[in-house]
């Protein structure tokens, strides 16, 4: 616990050293919230077109394969940024931990927090593929 003013100095600092990791999680958190509502959307769709006859589904077919394919793209970056998610977390308990138990772990830290950062990188860059398709998708049913 803590027992001198040092403790709670190293404590305060870690709090302040955390904030900023918070803001992560709080932005991670407003991407998942648009993708999986997104994907709800699509597997709703996706539905509605596997409950036509054959004969009704043929000219959907083409949609129905774009739809498969941003489902796929948005499951992996909902993945992705549920495991940046995670490693922020972590490398914001590995803070409070190492305050706690007296242990310097700046290289844990590093990594789940670089680990974070590629991962949150390709949720984003899977996004962009679900909306080019989304948009890919939107041509076709113009034409």
């Amino acid at each position: 616990m803590i027992d001198s003013p040092n403790d709670i100095r190293d404590v305060t600092f870690a709090i302040r050293d955390a904030v900023a990791p918070v803001f992560l999680l709080t932005g991670i958190g407003s991407l998942l919230s648009v993708l999986v509502n997104r994907l709800g959307r699509a597997i709703d769709r996706a539905r509605g077109l596997n409950g036509l006859n054959d004969q009704q589904l043929a000219p959907f077919l083409d949609e129905l394969d774009i739809i498969v394919r941003r489902i796929a793209w948005m499951r992996w970056a909902v993945g992705l940024f549920i495991f940046a998610g995670f490693c922020v977390s972590l490398s914001i308990a590995t803070v409070f931990v190492g305050v706690e138990l007296k242990i310097n772990l700046p290289h844990f830290v590093l990594l789940t927090f670089i680990t974070s950062m590629v991962a949150l990188n390709a949720g984003l860059l899977c996004f962009l593929r679900e909306i080019i398709l989304a948009t890919k998708e939107a041509v076709t049913r113009h034409r």
